[in-house]
């Protein structure tokens, strides 16, 4: 198992870092540092979206038919920590990432034709329609309804905690259309206009004050049954090889560097203005734990990555990857919510900020909040943990 980056690796590392130095705009970067949500602004996303097309850059993850890369797993993983510590934004994944794969491994040609050009380019703006207010983790008890009728389907019901949905024109959804077996048999796989008539979409907004998830509700929307992903009832497996994606699709520990690096950044200024800030070392050993944590989970993805770059899959391991990444981040926004101590009382941001509150301040108190949903997105916990039982322990 070789850890090691090759000369080719590295000069490709050195180009990418050119690229972003003469190419990320600066008002991207400080929206990205200053964000709280899990996605920064559509506006934002989409324009650093179109700068990575435009490289042909924006979906290594692509077939280079679709217009992806051929780069290797290490290049991938070098764009992707280059980015992070640049200070890119992630690009959303719901359509990229996620719908993406699933389009290019069951859906038509004529689906892959329509949807996969609008996807990259951004004319459509997805978003996802799984969970359901009886159906979360235990998302087989989904009862979105979609019944035939001609050619086309008739779909009632609802979902939930949908992100963006206010900002996407297309959703992708789970839909119940059998009752008669196992509930995992009888789902399908739709892909709805959001413009359908039918359609309302309803705020939720969350602990930190944010406007990122809502309800939709579906009143006797008609959706053509050419709309379907692949055959019917079998939407099912369709889900879960779009969550391989979710929860494992990418690395975590470039971005979880970089969080760390503004963690630290912000203990040294609480320092420099106090100097028996952290007169006791609690503060030291806490960042040294995180560090000693983080170094694991680095060289953990690099072993993976050895591993995928051989040929071999990354198996049960992503749902290690998550329980850590998980962890780690939640640690660290607890952590810099203690070190700005008074400064996180007030959370709504700050235009501009301020001498005493600069605007990436104003966003740790909502991020801690936003990311302890990080728990339960695209599998709790729980779930990863029996995943690993199973898989990994045998039991």
């Amino acid at each position: 198992m070789d850890l090691n980056f090759s000369s080719d690796e590295l000069q490709f590392q050195q180009e990418v870092k050119q690229f972003l130095a003469e190419n990320l705009p600066a008002h991207i970067v400080a929206a990205t540092a200053n964000n709280s949500s899990v996605f920064v602004e559509k506006d934002l996303a989409l324009e650093w979206q179109a700068i990575l097309v435009k490289q042909g850059w924006a979906v290594p993850q692509w077939p280079l038919e679709h217009g992806g890369t051929e780069w290797t797993p290490a290049q991938k993983y070098l764009f992707s920590r280059e980015c992070y510590l640049a200070g890119a934004p992630m690009l959303i994944p719901l359509g990229l990432l996620m719908l993406a794969p699933v389009i290019m491994a069951f859906g038509s040609e004529q689906q892959k034709t329509e949807y996969l050009p609008k996807i990259l380019s951004g004319e459509h703006y997805w978003c996802q329609g799984y969970s359901e207010p009886g159906a979360g983790s235990d998302l087989a008890s989904l009862k979105l309804k979609a019944e035939a009728d001609g050619t086309d389907y008739i779909v009632n019901g609802s979902k939930i905690w949908t992100t963006h949905a206010h900002l996407s024109d297309h959703i992708f959804c789970l839909v119940r259309t059998d009752n008669s077996g196992r509930p995992q048999q009888g789902i399908s796989f739709l892909l709805i206009d959001m413009d359908s008539p039918g359609i309302t979409v309803e705020p939720i907004l969350t602990m930190a004050g944010d406007h990122e998830v809502n309800q939709v509700f579906f009143d006797n929307v008609r959706v053509p049954q050419a709309n379907r992903i692949g055959e019917e009832n079998k939407g099912w497996s369709y889900a879960k090889y779009l969550l391989e994606f979710e929860r494992g699709g990418g690395f975590s520990g470039p971005r979880i560097r970089h969080e760390l690096d503004r963690l630290r950044q912000l203990a040294a200024e609480a320092g420099a203005e106090n100097p028996d800030f952290d007169a006791h070392g609690d503060l030291e050993r806490r960042l040294a734990r995180l560090e000693i944590d983080l170094r694991a989970l680095e060289i953990t993805e690099l072993r993976i990555l050895s591993s995928v770059s051989g040929g071999g899959n990354p198996g049960p391991e992503s749902s290690i990857l998550k329980l850590t990444t998980v962890r780690l981040e939640q640690d660290i926004n607890e952590l810099s919510v203690e070190v700005i101590g008074y400064l996180g009382l007030v959370m709504n941001p700050v235009a501009g900020g301020s001498p005493d509150r600069p605007d990436f301040i104003s966003s740790v108190v909502p991020r801690y909040l936003n990311n302890r949903a990080a728990s339960i997105f695209g599998g709790s916990q729980e779930v990863q943990r029996n995943i690993i039982a199973k898989m990994v322990l045998g039991l």
